[in-house]
């Protein structure tokens, strides 16, 4: 045994928190991606495949989405 609960074994509460946070880390990936893909590198701190890369591989739990919004982009002229 691992120490760690299988899902059946999670309440019903704690099942929905995790499926509530998956969706809303999916959202945030897919509307900063979708930014991404839209906005000129000029307009983007970085090169813009590792910020895709950084968007899409780590599961950061809203993290990555939010660097990008706060960090990543540089403000239109």
């Amino acid at each position: 045994m691992n120490g760690r609960p299988k899902w059946d074994e999670l309440s019903p509460g704690k099942q929905r928190l995790i499926v509530v946070g998956a969706v809303a880390e999916t959202v945030l990936k897919a509307v900063a991606l979708a930014d991404l893909a839209r906005r000129p590198s000029a307009q983007v701190r970085g090169p813009k495949p590792v910020w895709a890369v950084f968007l899409t591989v780590f599961n950061s739990v809203g993290a990555a989405p939010i660097a990008y919004w706060l960090f990543g982009r540089r403000k239109a002229d």
